[in-house]
């Protein structure tokens, strides 16, 4: 027999997983700023500058076309408070990638164009079969794209800024187990699957007020991800497939806005520190709604509280050339989550982090250059879910090697 409150708290909850999975702010945008924990507002270094800093794109001396990936492996371990229960994931590697063009017709022009092909989300998390939180979650499976054409201008020696659009495309498919039996134990499966896009813009400046000195100010938009015929399909006893009938459904999912203040400091020849601090306007996703197509007693359109806050982080990297060929760079960063206490869910459990990076890049003849990073982050945090009544601790261990290529070469 079906508890309708409890089915429709639960498919919130999953509908929940969408948002908060495209919403989360994922820095695997560019090689060599990995390696500096994800710094580089001020530090333009290569074609990945379209991304993280439009403004700065005229001050990269060479023409390039690269592309980027980092592997991402992820373990997640729950404990349920009041027991002994226990869940994992067992999720599939996560495989985010990047690409860029950067060119400049001339070294004397002032204006230079990019494009950038980017994964900010692009993984599955996946719990072991039966577990405790079966109810909010068993599988999420989510691909995005992010394709953002982008144009800069050089105003003198000192300043330049950049701009561009923001296109957004993705889908995403989610399984969870919903609390009805059939006649011989079988639990119900809600099952969604959507298609989503939206349109944005990113603007930047960069500021060189002295030859050691780099401030970079970067800002993108807030993105609003529409899923306009969704599909809901449910796996129910025959007596109530009445009930949750398959169909399709509406939303629209926001993605927040990010202000980025950068700074880089030239100690020498050979070292570089950078530090970024983010800003992101997590407070847009306060509540969280969506239509059905069809709406009976049991399956009405609903409207949930979720409240996240805005959010930083803050980040400090550096580099230092060891020879003309060879580049080493390290960092550390500090993330607030915007998730407040009584929302935390399985999806990716989300707490206060610090992150370890390190990297290195080699120049491989006139116009190669190889790049690798890694990434490290544990963490974990206990909570009682509002909604969906879950209530334990969750552990995550996180490490993402990456690896990227560029082809540069010179502007005429």
């Amino acid at each position: 027999m079906c508890c309708k409150p409890l089915l429709l708290v639960s498919l919130m909850s999953l509908f929940n997983t969408v948002t908060y999975s495209q919403g989360f702010q994922v820095n695997f945008q560019g090689q060599k700023q990995q390696g500096m924990a994800s710094a580089g507002t001020a530090l333009p270094l290569d074609g990945s500058v379209v991304f993280q800093n439009p403004g700065a794109m005229p001050l990269v001396k060479e023409n390039e076309i690269s592309a980027g990936f980092t592997p991402v492996f992820a373990n997640i371990l729950f404990e349920e408070n009041g027991s002994d229960q226990i869940g994992r994931t067992n999720s599939p590697m996560g495989t985010p990638f990047s690409a860029y063009a950067l060119f400049k017709p001339k070294k004397e022009t002032k204006w230079s164009a990019g494009l950038a092909i980017y994964t900010p989300f692009g993984s599955t998390v996946q719990w072991e079969d039966g577990w405790i939180g079966r109810f909010a979650l068993n599988r999420l499976q989510l691909k995005a794209v992010y394709i953002q054409p982008t144009f800069a201008y050089q105003l003198n020696n000192w300043l330049s800024m950049g701009g561009g659009v923001v296109y957004s495309t993705g889908n995403v498919n989610l399984q969870k187990t919903i609390p009805v039996e059939d006649m011989s134990g079988q639990e119900g499966l809600a099952e969604l699957d959507g298609k989503s896009a939206g349109w944005g813009y990113n603007l930047g400046v960069h500021l060189k007020p002295t030859e050691k000195l780099g401030i970079g100010l970067t800002y993108r938009s807030q993105i609003d991800m529409k899923v306009d015929e969704g599909t809901a399909d449910f796996t129910v006893p025959a007596s109530l497939e009445a009930n949750f009938p398959d169909g399709t459904f509406a939303s629209q999912l926001p993605l927040p806005q990010v202000a980025t203040l950068g700074l880089a400091y030239a100690f020498s020849d050979r070292f570089t520190a950078v530090f970024d601090a983010n800003w992101i306007g997590w407070k847009a996703y306060d509540t969280l709604a969506f239509d059905y197509a069809v709406n009976t007693a049991s399956l009405v359109d609903t409207k949930s509280a979720r409240n996240y806050e805005n959010a930083f982080s803050l980040r400090l990297g550096a580099q230092y050339n060891v020879t003309n060929w060879f580049t080493a760079r390290a960092g550390i960063a500090y993330g607030k989550t915007p998730v407040q206490d009584g929302f935390l869910t399985p999806e990716t459990p989300d707490a206060n982090r610090l992150s370890y990076t390190a990297g290195c890049s080699a120049t491989i003849g006139k116009h190669w250059s190889i790049d690798v990073s890694v990434l490290y982050v544990q963490l974990s945090r206990e909570d009682t879910n509002l909604e969906t009544g879950l209530s334990g601790k969750f552990s995550t261990k996180v490490v993402a090697p990456g690896i990227g290529l560029a082809y540069k070469f010179q502007q005429k």
